[in-house]
């Protein structure tokens, strides 16, 4: 077993560092996770981390970055959930399509405008599965528009 990517290292970093699971990286229980034990933790950190974890070949890691940034979006801190949005906007698998529309639906929750400003640039190149998730909770005429591409 190999320490989780997201873990800090240094001696100081494993102290201060949360105890987790050591099968972390790899269960599929770890996103759901993920806004609960990785995104509080970095909400007042160094967020880089996410990119490591956003460019993994696991995808249990970039599903856990954009599931992190669930916690930033609870303090109205978008940049991240949008920074990656854009970074995995053509990822092949489909979990993380449905984790990123989930947390750009999170978004849409407490700031719809910011939500449909980040969407009409990109709804047109964006996976079906992960528009549908971002658009869930639209009204259906303007769910409509995304989907027939006429925004």
């Amino acid at each position: 077993m190999h320490a989780a990517p997201w873990a800090p290292t240094g001696t100081v970093a494993r102290r201060s560092w949360p105890r987790a699971p050591t099968s972390v990286e790899t269960s599929p229980a770890a996103p759901t996770r993920a806004p609960y034990i990785v995104g509080p933790w970095l909400v007042d950190e160094e967020r880089g981390v996410l990119d490591r974890l956003a460019g993994s070949d696991l995808v249990w890691d970039r599903r856990i970055a954009v599931m992190a940034t669930f916690a930033f979006i609870r303090a109205d801190d978008f940049r991240w959930t949008f920074r990656l949005g854009d970074r995995l906007l053509h990822d092949p698998h489909d979990l993380v399509r449905k984790a990123v529309g989930w947390m750009l639906r999170e978004v849409g929750n407490r700031d719809r405008a910011a939500e449909e400003e980040f969407l009409l640039r990109r709804y047109r190149a964006m996976p079906r599965v992960m528009l549908r998730y971002a658009i869930e909770k639209f009204e259906p005429q303007r769910r409509r528009g995304y989907l027939s591409g006429t925004l």
